[in-house]
């Protein structure tokens, strides 16, 4: 147990070294020294992350111990780069990241200690609905809601700005998971066989057609096409879970597909996304305004000129993308890191993700698989979405990418995710009771209580016996 313990605890100070030289080695090339306001706060998130471990040992002791190096990992490398960014750009929101990266390990500690049983959050289940609902839609309010790149999915107050679909996508996936383990049976039933697939009864893809209504809203209405997509998977791929049924996923991923193409024709914001994917180095859609590709262009040629293994730490010039520091993080991170470091990058969610899905795979409960699947899903499509529209996949979508991206919302929200695949994994991981030697011992049991009546039936024979001869006699 103890060398359990070490290696997992090296694993966490590795991941810590590593962050610490990437920060001095950026420092040393672009300021000639490591500043001091930022030696303080490094050093305080690094506690923050050893206390987290702590608590998890004490709270969590079954839980997945691969989780939290790679979130320490991502998340330093993202702070690293933005703090780069800053120096090109004269800013300073590196260290409001690194304030807002020690509310969130404080949050998740909170989580660690107070929440033993995940069970909990489905007595809350439409309670969540609502809650999601009320953040999914508070940026259209009148007075609060900001629209900024041509999205109108933050809200605002004074000088600071908050993006509520990050929490929103934690509240729906309470729901969807209650909602689908408590209708599983009604939803696995199949209706018709059609090229090979069992269609859905008609009386049954209520709930898929009102989560299709409400991502078309949010596409058309915030212009956001990212988060209508996140949304829409999350609940098409815990639909799949639930049901094992591949004709969900079928008319799920088609009924999307036909909302997009019809958004694409009539509202320009979508149009222009997509002109910018199909036709990004044309001159008429690159010098276009609104809804140019002259962003997407920039972020390309600072990826190719990274090469394989990069420019270098602070060597190159990642500043010259807009949005270098949020939308644009990973060519900015590609521009310097190269291909070898965006694999290295993609390799670290990979991790995470297999970790929650071994996680859905081994808990027992319904409830927990389908929460478990449900985060691990939504945080896969919105790795995704990201990659995918700086690499021309995909159309630009507007979403952050977890852990890495300048925010405090995003940044909050994905290590919120984090702890509650971390206590479902605890769940999971806990060994069962020795079924085998409780049965021994039942059997025992009967077995002598099965002697003692046989003892007792004998003696009652014996005296009975005894009885009669005296009779006899």
């Amino acid at each position: 147990m103890i060398a359990t313990r070490l290696r997992q605890v090296s694993l966490l100070v590795f991941a810590m070294l590593l962050s610490f030289i990437a920060f001095f080695q950026m420092f040393e090339r672009t300021a000639g020294a490591f500043p001091v306001k930022f030696a303080g706060m490094l050093v305080l998130a690094g506690v923050l992350f050893l206390v987290l471990w702590g608590l998890l040992l004490k709270f969590q002791p079954y839980a997945s111990q691969s989780i939290l190096p790679c979130v320490l990992l991502l998340t330093a490398i993202g702070t690293m780069m933005i703090a780069r960014i800053d120096d090109a750009n004269g800013t300073d929101v590196a260290f409001r990241q690194l304030i807002w990266l020690c509310v969130a390990l404080v949050l998740t500690m909170l989580l660690i200690v107070f929440l033993r049983d995940y069970r909990v959050l489905r007595r809350f289940s439409y309670v969540s609905m609502v809650i999601g609902l009320v953040l999914l839609l508070s940026p259209m309010i009148p007075g609060i809601g900001k629209d900024i790149g041509g999205a109108r999915i933050w809200i605002g107050f004074g000088s600071h700005t908050f993006q509520p679909g990050e929490f929103t996508k934690l509240f729906l996936a309470f729901f969807f998971a209650a909602y689908l383990f408590d209708h599983r049976d009604q939803l696995a039933v199949g209706g018709r066989k059609v090229l090979g697939m069992r269609l859905p009864r008609i009386k049954d893809t209520g709930p898929i057609i009102v989560v299709w209504l409400a991502s078309m809203g949010v596409l058309v209405i915030q212009q956001d096409l990212g988060t209508a997509l996140m949304f829409f998977a999350m609940f098409v791929s815990m639909l799949y879970v639930a049901t094992g049924r591949k004709s969900w996923v079928v008319i799920g991923f088609l009924a999307f597909a036909v909302g997009c193409v019809t958004a694409a024709k009539l509202f320009a914001h979508v149009e222009y996304r997509v002109q910018a994917w199909l036709h990004p180095l044309d001159p008429a859609v690159y010098n276009q305004y609104p809804g140019g590709s002259s962003q997407l262009v920039k972020g390309m040629f600072g990826m190719s000129s990274g090469g394989l293994m990069g420019t270098g730490l602070g060597q190159g010039h990642p500043a010259l993308t807009p949005l270098a520091n949020s939308d644009f993080i990973y060519s900015s991170l590609g521009e310097e890191l190269g291909l070898t470091g965006l694999l290295a990058i993609l390799v670290l969610y990979l991790v995470i993700i297999a970790s929650g899905l071994i996680t859905a795979m081994r808990i027992k409960d319904g409830f927990g698989k389908l929460l478990a699947a449900g985060l691990v899903f939504t945080m896969a499509f919105q790795v995704f979405t990201v990659v995918g529209g700086i690499t021309l996949v995909i159309p630009l979508t507007g979403l952050t990418l977890p852990y890495m991206a300048a925010g405090g919302s995003s940044l909050i929200a994905n290590f919120v995710l984090a702890g509650l695949l971390i206590v479902i994994s605890n769940a999971a991981n806990k060994p069962e009771p020795d079924t085998l030697s409780d049965t021994f011992q039942y059997e025992a049991l009967v077995a002598l209580g099965e002697r003692g009546r046989e003892r007792g039936q004998h003696g009652q024979d014996r005296q009975r016996s005894t009885e009669g001869k005296g009779e006899a006699a």
